[in-house]
């Protein structure tokens, strides 16, 4: 097997903004069970640092107009080898790894991930004195996109794979910062990092790796599209043959209702009596009525369009007269979040909204509803409606993305087949959401069909063995591109 350098800018759980994290926390352990030879490397921010006061000092840098060293030890909970790249003045700081305390951008974040590049790009040449060398760097999203641009330099490189999570996240810079990143002259221009008139890091990823994947099938072809292309969809469709989708899995030691330690009564699908201890916790928590027979539907995720929260706002003053519960945890745009809170005021016994996030709620929410509403405008993969088949909660979800690949709707046929998984919709709007809330209430009204519902989503598998088998085989098709 081959050895695989692991390049993100965070991983859990040592330092989480997104679903990113997740993804690098769970795929580099599965591939070690594949017996791949893994190293997760990731930049030595503040929070990092303070769970990693153990590690030791490995190598030491003379990056382009920086010294840096590299700190190993193991991610947590796991044995997987972990590198940091440590560079104070650009990660040991307060604040997030990509903005200030405010939520404002780190200015110098151009700078902050070149320099990041180049030390990724050193580690994987072998060029650390660490004896090891990559045969296969795996990049993710924009903060990793100059690597493979800066090994396209390299006669003898190691393959590359660029996986994107978010094409809508795209690392735009002034050019007039180009020159001080320490980057090759002939990387500047339309068929480089350049794209109208701007310096962008996702296009080193896109143009320069052997191979490119997004995190569900669907996405990979929505990405192609103007609408989620955001400029870049020619761009892609020029490398069509290099793209593929892989879903992410779920990390089940974490995410099953028979050993989730963070729930109120742990269950399964071969005993679903101590669901209702979990759904009476939650009404109880949220301050909403008792009622087992009442539908109870969770949502967490940040609120922002692309998760399709003014939907759930046009929709709510007619949600609000359902005979249902809503609990809602996320934060976002202020905007939302006012106006949720205020509906949450006017509808105590309806709405529940907790700002913010918390794991262990986040948790009890997927035990404790009966149903899980991703109103999503665009979702490269998404890892709820997969926690929530797990734990038979059944998602309400908008045809796009990992939700396209992932819930089976529950039309007459697909039930009567025992193949439905959930509640799928199409259109954009308050609209398309309200009939397919009151879809899912129809069904719950009938007690057989909807626990038929619940089993057919327990069954499905999305550990990350089988999404680990397939990164192994596209590592293959990456070396051989690189032949």
């Amino acid at each position: 097997m081959p050895k695989v350098l692991f390049a993100v800018s965070e991983v859990h759980p040592l330092i989480k903004t997104g679903g990113l994290a997740d993804f690098a926390g769970s795929l580099p352990v599965a591939l070690q069970e594949l017996r791949h030879d893994v190293r997760l490397v990731l930049p030595a921010y503040r929070p990092v640092l303070a769970q990693a006061r153990a590690w030791r000092v490995v190598a030491r840098l003379e990056l382009p107009g920086q010294q840096a060293s590299i700190l190993e030890g193991a991610l947590p909970g796991t044995r997987v080898t972990c590198w940091l790249v440590h560079a104070p003045k650009w990660f040991d700081r307060p604040g997030g790894p990509y903005t200030d305390a405010s939520g404002h951008d780190w200015p110098d974040n151009a700078a902050r991930y070149a320099l990041f590049a180049h030390a990724v790009t050193r580690l994987a040449l072998g060029q650390t004195g660490l004896n090891w060398r990559a045969r296969v760097v795996h990049c993710n999203d924009w903060q990793t996109g100059l690597v493979p641009a800066l090994l396209s330099r390299e006669a003898d490189r190691p393959a590359t794979l660029f996986t994107i999570h978010n094409l809508a996240y795209q690392g735009l810079f002034p050019a007039a910062q180009f020159p001080a990143l320490h980057l090759p002259a002939a990387l500047w221009g339309h068929d480089g990092l350049e794209f109208h008139g701007q310096l962008s890091f996702i296009k080193g990823g896109l143009i320069y790796a052997d191979r490119i994947n997004t995190v569900s099938p669907t996405y990979a072809e929505e990405i192609t599209t103007s609408a989620l292309g955001y400029g870049l969809e020619g761009l892609i469709k020029h490398r069509a043959a290099h793209v593929s989708g892989i879903l992410n899995g779920v990390d089940y030691r974490v995410w099953d209702p028979a050993r989730d330690l963070l729930i109120i009564r742990n269950y399964s699908s071969a005993d679903l009596a101590h669901k209702a201890a979990n759904k009476q916790w939650l009404q109880q928590h949220c301050a909403l009525p008792v009622q087992e027979r009442i539908p109870l539907i969770g949502m967490v995720g940040r609120l922002v369009e692309q998760k399709g929260i003014d939907m759930l706002l046009a929709a709510l003053p007619q949600l609000v007269q359902l005979p249902l519960q809503l609990v809602l945890l996320g934060s976002g745009a202020r905007p939302f979040e006012d106006a949720l809170q205020d509906w949450a005021r006017r509808y105590p016994q309806r709405l529940s909204v907790h700002i913010g996030y918390s794991e262990e709620l986040a948790h009890r929410i997927e035990a404790g509803s009966d149903m899980f509403l991703m109103p999503s405008r665009f979702e490269p993969c998404g890892l709820n409606q997969l926690y929530s088949l797990r734990y038979g909660t059944v998602p309400i979800v908008r045809r796009t993305g990992g939700l396209a690949d992932t819930v089976l709707d529950a039309s007459a046929d697909h039930l009567k087949q025992g193949r439905a998984t959930g509640i799928v919709f199409s259109e954009e709007g308050g609209a398309a959401l309200l009939h397919a809330v009151r879809r899912a209430l129809d069904l719950f009204s009938h007690p057989p069909t909807w626990r038929a519902l619940m089993l057919a989503g327990m069954r499905q598998d999305y550990s990350w063995g089988t999404s680990a088998r397939r990164y192994s085989a596209l590592y293959q098709q990456a070396i051989a591109a690189r032949r």
